[in-house]
């Protein structure tokens, strides 16, 4: 190999590099771990140490499966310390084996059946002149709308969450990390 080869050679090998660090830079971490634009919503949750609670919940429900699935989905997904604003004991209960069509029902609550950016979804709040019903898979409907800069979903109950990092790229969709447990009508957290 020529020098001017070898030169050429590690030019376009640093900027495949410099892409793919900016690819990987685009796509915001959660809970610190990166999360990769080829692997699926279950795949990368598995991997961010803040969606444990999360992990434990949908694998117990048997959810696992359909969110390695094609999708598109839009999970808005609850942090751990979303989870633990949920008494203890209620979270066990939810998480026997003989609860988990209330648990699968309330993860739902959580996943809407296309891909959702955070710039589709405050288009459609304006559009709908400051409010927009977002209908999930569980049957629930969630009210998403814009609090200043920050993108809100209250459910049935009036309970609020707060999306705390937007647009994570998934290959079958896209995550949203909210701050809050969100429910189906008439439970209580």
């Amino acid at each position: 190999m020529t020098i001017s080869r070898f030169f050429k050679a590690a030019a376009i090998t640093a900027t495949g590099a410099l892409a793919a660090t900016a690819a990987l830079a685009a796509n915001p971490t959660v809970g610190g771990a990166p999360m990769m634009e080829d692997m699926t919503i279950a795949e990368n949750a598995s991997n961010a140490p803040n969606l444990s609670t999360l992990v434990a919940a949908v694998k117990a429900a048997g959810l696992a499966e359909t969110l390695m699935g094609d999708g598109p989905f839009t999970v808005f997904a609850p942090t751990d310390s979303a989870f633990g604003m949920i008494s203890e004991t209620s979270l066990n209960a939810l998480m026997e084996e003989g609860n988990v069509d209330q648990l699968r029902q309330i993860l739902t609550c959580h996943v809407v059946a296309t891909e959702a950016f955070s710039t589709d979804i405050a288009g459609m709040i304006s559009d709908d002149g400051g409010m927009h019903v977002v209908p999930t898979v569980g049957g629930c409907n969630l009210e998403a709308y814009m609090e200043g800069s920050e993108l809100k979903l209250k459910d049935e109950n009036g309970r609020i969450a707060t999306v705390t990092t937007a647009d994570v790229d998934q290959s079958n969709g896209v995550v949203h990390v909210i701050d809050r447990v969100l429910l189906p009508a008439g439970q209580a957290g």
